[in-house]
């Protein structure tokens, strides 16, 4: 049996690289079939997809292409920030806060990066 992953990637612009670094993860372990991997956008990494940054945004078109669906990103975060409408098509905005705590309660290890 797989082992359940809750992938948290929070980090903005000032540690970019540690984001990545999730969504590698996040990529590789769906592609390679090593977890049953959830991802979940939360916080400043938020700001990067409304500002399209092309290396953020083609990691998630990867976990999309190889998951078979978007992965979410939170709502609220979107809302207070101002930047709902730019989030575009490579995250599902969702209220995050009850899932990621569904989530753990299912058995999912989070990760955050």
């Amino acid at each position: 049996m797989k082992p359940k992953v809750l992938v948290i990637v929070s980090s903005g612009r000032a540690e970019k690289e540690k984001a990545m670094t999730g969504l590698m993860y996040a990529v590789n372990a769906t592609k390679h079939g090593w977890a049953d991997v959830k991802l979940i956008l939360f916080g400043p990494v938020e700001e990067l997809v409304a500002e399209g940054d092309p290396d953020i945004l083609t990691m998630l078109e990867m976990f999309a292409r190889e998951k078979g669906e978007a992965p979410l990103a939170c709502k609220r975060i979107a809302e207070m920030k101002g930047y709902e409408d730019r989030m575009g098509q490579s995250v599902r905005l969702e209220y995050v806060g009850k899932i990621v705590s569904e989530l753990i309660a299912d058995g999912y290890t989070p990760l955050v990066f």
